[in-house]
């Protein structure tokens, strides 16, 4: 039978020990394939890389077939054994024969045991390149890592070339080396791409390295595994498909392995699955009877020899089909007898397995697709505003080149002073123009952002990494960036959709259970009628209730110092049998095939037949039982749409039921429904044999099953709740929830969506509001007022990162493109005049601390409504940059018109104005950035001083003689810079471009923070506030010691 069969155990129940989780890439995630895709053929769908050519034909499948264990004679067909519908009758081996046909003539994945030449036949190699061909079978390697010696360089490449901005400026720099459009030298663009470009790579190369590192750790791992009959170390690189091995406690599963026995009661075997679905509590997986009892010796299990039949490698994590041919018998396997890669083995001293699939082929690595690369909202609209900035670009060149063009026409062409000596025409002296103007212009698109960004995140997430206050002491657990490109999506939840929260509900409910010595001591109940019911026994149906609970589930238990500890695959199944064993029906053990319970008084023990299991497509699990007086009986328990639907149509309680469920419902409640079969052996044996066909079959078990399970679970009846007595999951979730995120405190008054309900109603009734009782406060209590939403009630209504109004900043001085102070300085401005300062914003600035953003939840508003970078933000830093243009560029012209020096000479040469206006600029961009620092620290100081400072000092290097000698053709401006910076005059005109560009911005913050302060700016009043009272309390509490001292 396909049931998944349970044991008990009696190994120990120990916290689980903290894994070392292999390092997964989190920058990676594949869409997962879809269950459509897996269930679109009848069979189960062949791998990737198979092609229809490479299917066994019918010579494979006859040498398959040889290699089974044959007995001498194939038994003809004989009487009295099985008849088909044409009467002609055949013994049960011949049909198994031809079964083991049928499943050789299915493509599919085989396994032979303890064999590593079955799969190197030639029936399963594929084709690699032309007439090369290697087995289809992976070996148990694994490779997470993107790039090797030979590939890092093109691939790094071709990655980063994706992003827009780097491809513009590639662009940009092969129009540079065409001398008739190139206006600025090759290596003012090929400089600052470099830069982005070799940065961006270490940061992945060591990335990459790192998974190098763990490819290597997890390869080199050692297990034991069965050659030449004896168990041997082996790394796990080594392990092939069908090789036995064997597994120890706290051990790491290191590959897909169908588990054959344990050291546990019936071959079961915990597992922790945290690395495949994050879940820590501990799931069971059981080996198969008959390996259980055979091979549990090294000697037994070297002679193992059996045949795997089973589907595909695949990503479905919750889905694995195969049958096991040994000894002339099948049986058949389920995800239950699988230990998945990723899984690490819990509270089982040691377990035995066979290898099935290994490596890229195991359900773990399949999930993890290929490399991608996420992106974030601001990854996004950064991407938008580069295009935008782009289009704005080749609108300005094109309107400048138009403009070229008729000024040559018109004076240009007439001028004799001018000619070059080419011989163009307007329109294309126009046309070169437009590319000329796009390389001189092409500061307008921020390369620099994106290594600002990304140096920003590698900082933030060596912050996560080092912060003590994350530091969980207890497991010795710090925090752990895995991914250095979703910071700034911390903190921008707005919505959290939970599958359960009985964990944040406890209920207390005192009654006393000392009459009954398996009660567990930490459950509570308080109606005492119930229990003397129970104890009473006149109501057999409330005993039938309560014996359905403590038979049908999925639930291990276990001994531990003289108490009952059950291990359950979910809360909720622990609970229910937690619950019967304190009403007095104790569940105590269970075999492969047995269930031994306590009924109040006397010990009982239920031979299981089968076991329906649940999953969520049905709703439902069913145990079909025989008793001990031979009665065969199916319960069922599961959701109240799908039992109801499946009632007898005479059942006596079917029109009460159905009210019960409508008051439940209208409640909110969920509401679980138990009902019961009896089945008479001759049904039973019907649906017996057909529920063996179809547990071993490969192709559509799943549905062939399911219409079996469909076909024996009708006709139920629900007579259990005769008097009433009902399993309800209920709790006061949403209070309990608001208490523990601390939306709801102790001196709120907590209202239900219902308690408000009559007022709303007559309110809307009365749009009017002529009945003036109703113009009461809709809270008549005064005070604080909480109002919990309920399902009955329930009124459904209809980003990014608060720091990064740094991105907007970059673009506010990008309309500044004249030539101020040579090539160099273009050059040099993104990547050494204004970065710094912009990059220690962003990972160092506090708008607060983090206590007030603790105690302020709405400080994250902002950022998950957009409202700190967004397009309206983008268009002012706009504007903004354009005013600061003009001012810095006509102040300084207009200061130098007319002027004369201290020694006699006018300063009015273009070296000269572009040495002003430079330092106009730089000035003004540090101390911009100052002016939106919130948290001053000694590197944010040092920081915007030194990055003038590097301006100045570099400005005097590339004016100075000696590199004018060193380079006479580059550096030709000698001595402009002293020349100009040492006029007062001049001072007095970058102090005043300075002062212009900033006051404006000064006085535009003021008045947004006095009359519409943002969240941040009524918190950080609030903290200033608070903290001169309690420095004014200190000086009083001071002063008046004082005073009664003298």
């Amino acid at each position: 039978m396909s049931a998944r069969v349970r044991a008990a155990s009696q190994g120990s129940l120990e916290e689980p020990d903290d894994e070392v989780v292999p390092y997964s890439d989190d920058e990676t995630d594949d869409e997962l394939q879809s269950e459509d895709d897996l269930d679109h053929d009848e069979v189960v769908p062949y791998s990737d890389d198979e092609t229809d050519d490479e299917l066994q034909s019918e010579d494979d499948l006859d040498r398959r077939e040889d290699q089974l264990p044959e007995p001498e004679t194939i038994p003809a067909p004989a009487a009295g054994e099985l008849e088909d519908g044409s009467g002609v009758k055949v013994s049960r081996q011949y049909l198994f024969y031809v079964l083991i046909v049928i499943l050789l003539s299915e493509p599919g994945w085989s396994i032979r045991a303890n064999d590593r030449e079955y799969c190197n036949q030639p029936q399963f190699k594929k084709k690699v390149f032309l007439c090369i061909k290697k087995s289809k079978y992976s070996g148990n390697a694994i490779k997470t890592y993107k790039y090797n010696v030979f590939t890092f360089l093109p691939l790094n490449l071709y990655e980063q070339f994706k992003r827009v901005a780097n491809l513009y400026f590639l662009c940009l720099l092969i129009l540079q080396i065409i001398p008739q459009i190139s206006t600025l030298p090759w290596y003012t663009t090929l400089v600052p791409l470099v830069l982005v470009l070799g940065i961006t790579a270490i940061k992945d190369l060591v990335d990459d390295l790192a998974r190098h590192r763990m490819d290597k750790e997890i390869n080199n791992r050692r297990c034991d595994v069965l050659l030449n009959g004896r168990f041997e170390k082996t790394r796990w690189m080594n392990l092939q498909v069908g090789d036995v091995v064997r597994l120890k406690k706290n051990d790491f599963i290191p590959a897909d392995i169908l588990l054959l026995s344990s050291s546990n009661p019936n071959s079961l075997c915990y597992v922790e699955t945290a690395e495949l679905d994050g879940e820590t509590n501990l799931k069971f997986k059981m080996g198969l009877k008959v390996t259980d009892e055979r091979l549990q010796e090294e000697n037994q299990l070297a002679r193992f020899n059996a045949l795997i039949m089973c589907e595909e490698p695949n990503n479905r994590l919750d889905k694995f089909v195969g049958t096991m041919i040994w000894d002339a018998q099948s049986y058949p396997l389920d995800l239950d007898n699988m230990l998945l890669r990723g899984c690490k083995i819990r509270n089982t001293d040691e377990c035995h397995g066979l290898v099935i699939f290994a490596g890229n082929d195991t359900k773990i690595m399949r999930n993890g697709g290929k490399t991608r690369f996420k992106r974030t909202l601001i990854d996004k609209l950064m991407n938008y505003m580069v295009y935008t900035i782009f289009v704005l670009l080749v609108l300005l060149c094109a309107g400048l080149a138009i403009g070229h063009t008729y000024w040559y026409e018109s004076i240009g062409s007439k001028a004799w002073y001018l000619y070059d000596g080419l011989n163009y025409s307007s329109s294309y002296r126009g046309f070169l123009s437009f590319w000329g103007y796009i390389i001189i212009l092409n500061t307008m698109v921020p390369i620099s952002l994106y290594v600002s960004v990304e140096v920003i995140r590698l900082g933030q997430s060596k912050f996560i990494n080092w912060d003590l206050q994350m530091y969980y002491a207890d497991k010795d657990t710090p925090a752990k960036a895995r991914t250095t490109t979703l910071n700034e999506q911390l903190g921008q939840i707005e919505y959290i959709f939970s599958d359960k929260t009985g964990t944040l509900t406890q209920n207390i409910m005192p009654v006393d259970f000392s009459w009954n010595e398996n009660a567990d001591k930490k459950f509570e109940f308080e109606d005492h009628f119930l229990v003397s019911c129970i104890r009473s026994k006149k109501d057999p149906q409330v005993l039938e209730f309560f014996k359905l609970l403590s038979l049908c589930h999925t639930v291990m238990v276990e001994q531990k110092e003289n108490e009952l500890v059950y291990q359950a695959a979910s809360p909720d199944e622990g609970a229910l049998v937690t619950a019967a064993r304190n009403f007095g029906f104790v569940f105590l053990s269970r075999t492969q095939d047995t269930i031994t319970i306590m009924e109040l008084d006397h010990e009982e023990t239920y031979k299981v037949l089968a076991l329906l299991d649940f999953n969520s497509d049905r709703k439902r699990m069913s145990i079909i039982l025989r008793f001990p007086d031979g009665r065969i009986r199916l319960y069922c328990k599961g959701a109240d749409t799908v039992i109801y639907q499946r009632l007898d149509a005479n059942s006596k309680n079917k029109e009460t039921t159905q009210e019960a469920l409508d008051i439940f419902a209208n409640e909110t409640l969920r509401t679980l429904c138990l009902c019961y079969k009896d089945i008479s052996q001759a049904e039973y044996d019907a649906w017996s044999q057909k529920h063996q066909a179809a547990s071993v079959s490969m192709g559509n078990r799943e549905e062939a099953l399911d219409v079996l399970y469909e076909e024996i679970e009708k006709n139920l009846l629900i007579g259990l709740i005769s008097n009433g007595f009902w399993f309800v999951s209920y709790s006061e979730t949403a209070e309990n929830i608001g208490f523990s995120c601390q939306l709801l405190t102790d001196d709120m008054k907590i209202h239900y969506g219902e308690d408000v309900k009559y007022v709303s109603t007559q309110r809307r009734n009365d749009p009017q509001g002529r009945n003036k009782k109703l113009k009461e406060p809709f809270f008549t209590e005064p005070g604080k007022n909480a109002l919990v939403i309920t399902g009955g009630w329930l009124v459904r209504s209809s980003n990014t990162d608060p720091r990064s109004h740094y991105l907007s900043r970059v673009t506010r001085f990008l309309m500044v493109q004249y030539r101020t102070g040579g090539d160099w300085f273009i050059t040099l401005y993104n990547v050494c005049y204004s970065s710094l300062p912009v990059l220690l914003v962003g990972l160092l600035d506090q708008d607060v601390n983090d206590k007030l953003s603790l105690r302020f939840p709405k400080l994250y508003l902002p950022g998950q409504q957009g409202s700190l970078f967004n397009y309206k933000n983008f268009f002012i830093s706009l504007f903004h940059g354009i005013f600061t243009s003009l001012m810095i560029f006509f102040i300084p012209y207009g200061a130098f018109l007319q002027t004369m020096g201290q020694d006699g000479e006018a300063p009015s040469d273009y070296q000269s104005f572009a040495v002003v206006a430079a330092s106009s600029l730089i000035i003004t961009v540090n101390l911009q950035i100052s002016l939106n620092t919130s948290y001053w620290t000694f590197v944010n100081c040092f920081a915007v001083l030194g990055s003038i400072a590097i301006y100045f000092g570099v400005m005097f290097d590339i004016h100075s003689a000696g590199i004018h000698v060193i380079f006479p053709t580059t550096f030709t401006f000698t001595g402009a810079a002293s020349n100009a910076l040492r006029q007062p005059y001049l001072w007095l005109t970058i102090i005043l471009t300075v002062g212009t560009c900033l006051l404006p911005v000064i006085c535009i913050q003021f008045l947004y923070q006095t009359i519409c302060p943002s969240v941040g700016d009524k918190v950080r009043a609030f903290s200033h506030t608070e903290c001169s009272m309690q420095h004014m309390q200190r000086r009083y509490s001071l002063t008046i010691t004082v005073f009664l001292y003298s």
